[in-house]
């Protein structure tokens, strides 16, 4: 009997790598993407809608509902990467405009709706800031009883990226982050540490950039857009980035993890956004004198097979 695909919701902010994430989501056969929901965070969240629809019709995907979330993180302002995903968020490429149009509904009912409707429990994969997670586990708890997992894309073992230990998406909302690790259900923690080293090699990347197909074309720019190297070299090689989370659902023996208690900072000053992740074999002074905290424990990528999902990535995109 084969085996039924794994039913998927991704909530981005599309953003150059959440476009390489959803051209392999939606054609990799062991996955069923059953909603996409869009939050601020990449650049603001009116370009994360047209973005996320345009790529779905690059992708050649079905009907699936796409839907306008939060605006705005919980607390603090917006502060969008235009740095690094250009002003339009999909590396300035002047691609159309979609002709398909977002459902009717905001991110949250959609979100409710779908994973309540869903047969099979769902995997939640955000690879953005967690705002619109947080206000649905805080809106509709009675969701989680759908959720077999939450693979999130964020956090960092050792160094960050917005700060020297705070990555973006937990960085832009940490206070979202924090509600996400209330949700009482499994969490997988795709972090920087395992992000980063997924790339793929400049003669796949040339190959995709030189296809008269324009959703492989789309994806050799986004790849080269996202040349992790400072060099100047005319052939770059691409990072994954994002698209790794889905790669982790659809291969996890490819991740390497290991469950581990991880908090957020919220205090204001320079750890703010960071995850504390604990991996002392043993307690500390801390806890001897003050007693033990209560932390959620999360199943965190410390290692990742990059061969494994670089091959996974090309083979499902150009197949």
């Amino acid at each position: 009997m084969t085996e039924q695909p794994i039913p998927v919701i991704i909530d981005c902010d599309t953003g150059v790598d959440d476009a390489l994430a959803l051209l392999f989501a939606v054609r990799h056969p062991g996955l069923d993407v059953r909603a996409v929901t869009c939050v601020a965070g990449n650049t603001d969240v009116d370009g994360v809608v047209r973005n996320t629809l345009t790529v779905l019709e690059y992708a050649g995907a079905g009907d699936i509902p796409v839907a306008r979330g939060a605006e705005r993180p919980l607390i603090e302002p917006v502060r969008t990467a235009s740095h690094v995903h250009g002003r339009d968020g999909m590396g300035d490429l002047g691609l159309p405009a979609p002709t398909r149009r977002p459902v009717d509904v905001d991110a949250v009912t959609l979100l409710r709706r779908e994973i309540l409707a869903s047969p099979r429990p769902v995997t939640l994969v955000p690879t953005a800031p967690l705002t619109n997670i947080a206000l649905l586990l805080r809106t509709h708890p009675e969701v989680s009883r759908n959720i077999e997992r939450i693979v999130f894309m964020g956090g960092a073992v050792t160094t960050g990226n917005a700060t020297p230990v705070a990555e973006f998406n937990v960085w832009h909302d940490p206070e979202a982050a924090a509600i996400l690790l209330t949700a009482g259900v499994p969490i997988t923690m795709y972090g920087l540490d395992v992000f980063k080293r997924v790339l793929v090699p400049a003669a796949d990347v040339a190959r995709l950039r030189a296809s008269a197909e324009p959703r492989l074309r789309l994806a050799g720019e986004l790849l080269a857009h996202r040349d992790p190297a400072t060099s100047g070299d005319p052939t770059p090689t691409g990072g994954l980035g994002d698209a790794g989370a889905l790669c982790a659902v659809a291969d996890p023996a490819g991740l390497t993890t290991e469950i581990l208690p991880v908090e957020v900072s919220l205090a204001p000053g320079p750890t703010r956004g960071q995850t504390v992740v604990d991996r002392r074999p043993r307690p500390g002074e801390s806890e001897i004198h003050e007693g033990t905290r209560e932390q959620t424990l999360v199943d965190v990528g410390l290692d990742v097979d990059t061969e494994r999902y670089v091959k996974l990535w090309l083979t499902t995109v150009e197949g």
